[in-house]
């Protein structure tokens, strides 16, 4: 293979492994992209820049998602300054895709902040009502071993905020892979590159819009994560806790509808009103959830343990005909088997944070 299509087919397969999440450094994405096209090994000349890749990467965007990449970034763009205005006082500096304008799919907004008590950050967070992770992370670089600190902030988008000391606000940052400073913005040059690529945009108007809504995917974490603290009877449930079920039934869902936003919510959240009432925790469900998720959702959360009796003969025929009259009755009777099916123990599931991400990014791509 000629070197500059070889150059150019590694660029493209590195791109789609970064685009698919498969991997999210460059180095690692090219190396490997390398090694499957060429066995023998690839010269260091002959694998593409980072900025060789980046464009595939852009090209994979719009082909997959459209105008719905323009509209993703500027939003994305909204957010990181809302959350950069709330943590001004910590000097915060946009970096990264969201930055730039190269996101892909799944891209968090990361941000850099400047403190000596990382304290002071999360109590604003949480006042604000943000679900949030503290991560302390030891990377082991050139014999020194370093403790980095992340804030993981799960809402509408997912924010990584890395946490510097402050005396480090105004060091230079430079890539690990180019030793080139990296781009970063200020809020008041975040300000400006909003302004100067949506000329018609009312910034005040755009941040304060939606600000008292809740991310219904911070409810969603909200509501799940307590129900691991939330025992089942050993008889009907042997696979354990309310939410290791509940990570069950979506983990099937997910096999037999992978594109059915809908149904894969109602599996996921069937049973988070045992967190909040286990006397009737379908009504307590329903109540939390109002407003927030679909009709056909709510549907078949409202009628999940109706649709047990209907399988075992107990539910009275003018319910059973009412069922049955509804376009969604054989969604309803496939989510209760997979409701029967979901209680194995030791069976492997993902996290409610990966469940969670899954589906957001199944509405982003959907539109």
């Amino acid at each position: 293979m000629a070197n500059d299509k070889l150059r150019r087919q590694i660029a493209l397969d590195a791109a789609r492994l970064m685009y698919e999440r498969v991997e999210s450094e460059y180095y690692t994405a090219k190396r490997k992209a390398a090694k499957q096209l060429c066995r023998k090994g690839v010269k260091p000349e002959d694998l593409p820049s980072n900025a060789e890749i980046r464009e595939q990467i852009q090209h994979f965007a719009r082909i997959h998602e459209g105008d719905r990449r323009t509209e993703n970034l500027r939003a994305m763009r909204l957010e990181a300054l809302r959350l950069m205005r709330l943590l001004r006082a910590f000097r915060p500096r946009l970096i990264g895709s969201v930055m730039t304008g190269h996101v892909r799919k799944g891209s968090d907004i990361d941000i850099h902040i400047f403190t000596d008590g990382v304290g002071l950050v999360t109590d604003i967070l949480q006042n604000e009502g943000y679900q949030f992770d503290v991560e302390r992370k030891q990377v082991v670089k050139h014999q020194e071993s370093r403790v980095f600190t992340h804030i993981h902030i799960f809402d509408r988008f997912n924010f990584e905020l890395t946490v510097y000391p402050e005396d480090k606000a105004h060091y230079v940052f430079r890539s690990s892979v180019t030793g080139k400073a990296i781009e970063r913005a200020s809020i008041r040059e975040l300000e400006e590159l909003l302004v100067r690529e949506y000329p018609d945009i009312n910034l005040d108007q755009e941040i304060h819009k939606d600000s008292g809504r809740m991310d219904p995917y911070q409810l969603y974490r909200m509501l799940l994560l307590p129900l691991e603290e939330v025992r089942q009877s050993a008889k009907y449930h042997p696979e354990g806790d309310v939410l290791y079920h509940s990570l069950q039934v979506f983990e099937l869902a997910r096999d037999q509808r992978p594109y059915d936003e809908e149904f894969m919510l109602a599996a996921l959240l069937h049973d988070v009103g045992k967190g909040l009432d286990p006397s009737d925790h379908v009504a307590a469900g329903l109540a939390a959830l109002d407003g927030v998720v679909t009709e056909r959702t709510r549907f078949l959360i409202e009628h999940h343990m109706e649709a047990h009796d209907y399988q075992t003969g107990e539910l009275p025929a003018k319910k059973r005909r009412e069922l049955e009259s509804s376009p969604d009755f054989d969604d309803l009777m496939l989510l209760r088997r997979l409701d029967d099916e979901g209680r194995v123990p030791g069976a492997p599931v993902g996290t409610v944070d990966e469940a969670v991400d899954f589906l957001k990014e199944l509405e982003r791509s959907n539109g």
